[in-house]
């Protein structure tokens, strides 16, 4: 899913820890979950230490919103209302086709992964601008993060992989969308 907890590093974790005013290291550690808790139970959001988009939208770090299939709550009742499906704001199956079918029709990489660049073409997010989607990408002071390994996941538990590949222009989620394929 597309939320950041500990044991995670790169730069959306970077982006998080200056949204929080934490020391912005890249490393999502015990400071950075007691900081999130701290911002999450203050704005009424779940109270977990895991930053998702509903977390991402509350602080204002909407370049960091990207839905896929399994993740739940308001910002995927807002896609599927935008996608003209039903609302159950459950990312399945039938979410996921009905992106891929949209970012077919809409000249976008059809990968089923609705980030800033297709939540920006939806009317239910008027947040996403073209801005936002180009603030997705990976700032020159973030470029150092692409060379550090980032873990996997697999069955739940976040293990240590190898560093994914990521073509020129890419998004701060980039590495970790090679996590989804």
């Amino acid at each position: 899913m597309s939320i950041l907890k500990r044991g995670l590093k790169g730069a959306p974790v970077k982006r998080l820890q200056e949204k929080l005013g934490i020391s912005a290291d890249g490393d999502f550690g015990p400071g950075t979950e007691r900081a999130v808790k701290e911002f999450q139970q203050a704005n009424g959001l779940v109270v977990d230490g895991i930053a998702g988009p509903d977390t991402f939208s509350a602080m204002g770090l909407h370049e960091l919103v990207l839905l896929r299939k399994g993740s739940r709550g308001e910002a995927v009742k807002r896609l599927q209302s935008g996608l003209g499906i039903g609302a159950d704001g459950i990312f399945g199956s039938g979410t996921e086709a009905a992106v891929k079918e949209f970012q077919a029709a809409n000249g976008l990489d059809a990968d089923g992964l609705a980030g800033p660049e297709t939540l920006a073409m939806l009317d239910s997010f008027e947040e996403m601008t073209p801005a936002v989607a180009e603030a997705a990408t990976v700032q020159p002071e973030e470029e150092h993060f692409e060379s550090e390994p980032l873990p996997e996941i697999s069955g739940g538990e976040i293990i240590v992989g190898s560093t994914i590949p990521v073509p020129e222009k890419k998004s701060v989620w980039g590495k970790v969308k090679g996590w989804f394929s």
